[in-house]
């Protein structure tokens, strides 16, 4: 039997996405830039697409362009945005929780004369406006906050910290990693008035190398690679126009049963974590303003990998944090102020929808045998 909860990781491409996509590779195969009937059909069949994923985001499809994945995408809005923007100023503002394809092009532009500053969290995993409010001065040209983080599932309140950054300089870019969030909370940038967001499509049950950038119209971002033109300028090459149909497919999905989906998500965080509270020594990480899809918890005396390798061998999957981190040290708990020794025994489980009850209480057993048994050997 396979347990499957790392699905903050990747998901399993639902049969429909996987259904639109053979479909656009087999009948749709031309390319979009060509000027013949097999270049117009494909080309049509990406608009459509576009449509379609603007239509979740309560936007316009002008103002989508598709990437190949979210980090692409944060890249994009953290380097192309203060490029464009450097002759107004040079601070550029993030959080010391924010995944590192946000981080590691905040550090370039650190390393090339920006000034960057890294909000420290509550010890909830929270961004507050205050926070945002006092660092936000007339020299900051770009705010990056990420709607849910990977992690702890931690939600940042994304329009009033805008509404209080808009204040202190109406001129700032305002960049939101909705990665995590899009397709289960109600992400809608245009309400938020941010400028820039990211998604991402292997997080909502679409295949992996496809990924969009909202960009509301009027504001400018350099472009990191150069070519034929296409998405704008901003994502030169032949578009993957199975990838985006599929993308589509999957958010509409994902968009239809959202409701549905959270009241299961909710279920499962209360059954995962009335089990945990019997497991002697556990420690919930993740708090009341997280997203209920996504728990983080520490096993005090068994190290993180430790138990993953244990678990994986009874087909349990589950992980410590993000999964482009490799297993190093979280950042994000870090940042929250947690002691070493909780960070380093610290696992998350994220839910999908088809993540079952009997299912949170086969990991939790084993879990708790695990502990049992890894705490004598350590």
């Amino acid at each position: 039997m396979e347990i499957y909860l790392d699905n903050s990781a990747t998901t399993r491409v639902s049969p429909g996405a996987a259904n639109r996509a053979l479909e656009l590779m087999r009948e749709e195969y031309g390319n979009p830039s060509s000027l013949h009937r097999r270049g117009f059909l494909a080309e049509q069949a990406l608009a459509s697409a576009r449509r379609e994923l603007a239509e979740v985001l309560g936007a316009r499809g002008e103002e989508l362009f598709f990437t190949s994945c979210g980090s692409e995408g944060n890249n994009l809005a953290i380097l192309g945005g203060a490029m464009a923007a450097r002759r107004r100023g040079s601070k550029v503002i993030t959080t010391a929780i924010e995944h590192e394809s946000v981080l590691a092009p905040v550090k370039h532009l650190a390393e090339t004369g920006f000034e960057t500053v890294l909000l420290p969290p509550t010890a909830e995993g929270i961004i507050t406006p205050q926070a945002v409010e006092e660092a936000v001065d007339e020299g900051t040209i770009l705010l990056s906050v990420m709607l849910v983080n990977s992690e702890t599932g931690a939600v940042n309140d994304i329009l009033s910290i805008a509404q209080v950054a808009r204040r202190k300089n109406p001129h700032l870019l305002i960049h939101c990693d909705c990665v995590q969030g899009f397709g289960k909370l109600i992400v809608r940038p245009r309400l938020w008035d941010v400028d820039v967001i990211t998604i991402s499509g292997h997080k909502v049950h679409g295949p992996k190398g496809i990924g969009a950038i909202w960009v509301k119209k009027g504001v400018r971002l350099r472009p990191l690679y150069y070519g034929a033109g296409q998405e704008g300028g901003l994502h030169p090459g032949t578009e993957n126009t199975p990838g985006a149909g599929a993308f589509a497919y999957a958010a509409r999905e994902m968009w239809e049963k959202r409701a549905e989906n959270m009241a299961h998500f909710q279920a499962l965080r209360d059954r995962l974590t009335k089990n945990l509270e019997k497991i002697p020594g556990v420690c919930i990480n993740s708090s009341q303003y997280s997203a209920p899809y996504i728990v983080n918890f520490s096993v005090p005396g068994v190290r993180s990998e430790v138990m993953i390798h244990y678990l994986e061998g009874q087909g349990i999957s589950v992980s410590s944090g993000s999964a482009c981190s490799k297993g190093a040290r979280s950042h994000v708990l870090a940042a929250m102020g947690l002691a070493p020794r909780r960070i380093d025994s610290a696992i998350r489980v994220s839910f999908c929808r088809d993540n079952t009850p009997e299912e949170i209480d086969e990991f939790c057993r084993w879990l708790q045998k695990g502990s049992q048994e890894l705490a004598h050997v350590r």
